[in-house]
């Protein structure tokens, strides 16, 4: 399935904290999380009025083989700063 030009493809390992920036993560360690799952992306997306959509079947083309899955969000600004909106969002959920 061909994705949708207005969306923007979040994968898990843009804001892990045990990536480095070169498996991936593309914002700073000091805002990034310990082990993002889906559901939490998804959360924040949506308080972040995102309209996000799941695709859970997928792998990160540098980890071809976990399927981590990723979320498709609103092009809404510049994709770096929605992943750190998205980071921010869920280290305040996790408290």
């Amino acid at each position: 399935m061909l994705r949708d030009k207005d969306k923007y493809v979040i994968w898990p390992a843009y804001i892990d904290k045990g990536n480095s920036r070169s498996d991936g993560r593309v914002i700073p360690r000091k805002i990034s999380v310990t082990s993002p799952e889906l559901k939490e992306i998804v959360q924040a997306a949506k308080e972040l009025g995102l309209n996000p959509k799941v695709e859970r079947d997928k792998a990160y083309p540098k980890s071809w083989w976990k399927v981590s899955g990723r979320v498709l969000v609103d092009k809404k600004g510049v994709k770096s700063g929605i992943v750190r909106e998205i980071a921010r969002k869920i280290g305040e959920m996790r408290g």
